[in-house]
């Protein structure tokens, strides 16, 4: 008998008037009506609507997205290759969006003093006074957001781009060493973090091995910095979280390596 139009609304995710709208439309007719007159789906039905909602996830209107399935000269390898391809874009769109998000947000980059159009030739499509709000909200009782916004509303659009390809290098070489089967705590992998804190003392607020500990574990726990990084390299969130601990419980024990003697250079400079 087939399955229900209220059985295939929870099993798609959409609702019974959006199911009786794609028959109207002849987009997708059940093949099977009760004695009643009620629609019955089958799995063919099923698989058709599964094509359906693909292309309109990717933003396809309806009237292509028939075409898409309708044409009669449609290679079934073709149709899934064709897929691939606008899934694979996308991705790579998003990955730039993650990528986007962690310039901004990394380097406290929040009521940043450019123009709409300098904004857009530094950050993409990425605003970066979207996030000043909850940003505001977080750390706006704090002497590191007045430091941050004081230093932030300095900088110029060259000193944005300057800075946003510093942080990029430095996550690119975290990224190598991992890669490269480094453990975590690696004095080469150590050094780097160091300089992501430098980085971030001397570019927005100071940041001594605690604040940037916490930074690290926000990494993890804030999904978003999480994507950008996984966007980077799978992995590399947790990675460098374990990394910038590490480098704070060598300072914390001395510096026995050395590490410990270079994290007073920079600081708040």
């Amino acid at each position: 008998m087939g399955h229900s139009v209220g059985q295939v609304a929870g099993f798609a995710g959409v609702t019974v008037r959006t199911l009786h709208h794609y028959d109207e439309i002849g987009l997708l007719v059940p093949s099977g009506r009760t004695a009643a007159g009620h629609r019955r789906y089958t799995d063919a039905d099923l698989d058709r609507l599964q094509q359906i909602l693909f292309y309109r996830e990717l933003g396809f209107p309806l009237d292509e997205v028939a075409v898409l399935l309708d044409d009669p000269d449609a290679d079934p390898v073709g149709h899934l290759r064709r897929q691939h391809g606008l899934l694979t874009a996308r991705i790579a769109r998003l990955k730039e969006m993650a990528a986007a998000v962690e310039r901004a947000m990394e380097a406290r980059k929040m009521g940043v003093n450019l123009t709409p159009e300098e904004k857009f030739e530094v950050f993409g499509d990425f605003d970066p006074d979207v996030h000043h709000e909850e940003a505001e909200r977080r750390w706006g009782g704090t002497a590191a957001w007045r430091e941050s916004q004081r230093r932030a509303a300095s900088y110029t659009k060259d000193d944005w781009k300057r800075l946003t390809r510093e942080m990029d290098r430095i996550h690119r070489a975290v990224a190598e060493r991992m890669a490269a089967g480094d453990p975590a705590d690696a004095p080469a992998v150590r050094d780097l973090v160091e300089e992501h804190r430098r980085f971030i003392s001397r570019t927005s607020y100071p940041c001594d091995h605690t604040m940037h500990t916490r930074l690290g574990e926000m990494y993890v726990a804030d999904e978003r910095f999480t994507a950008t990084y996984e966007a980077i390299r799978p992995g590399l969130a947790r990675y460098l979280r374990d990394a910038i601990a590490a480098n704070a419980a060598a300072a914390d024990a001395g510096g026995a390596d050395g590490s410990a003697a270079r994290t007073g250079q920079d600081d708040g400079s």
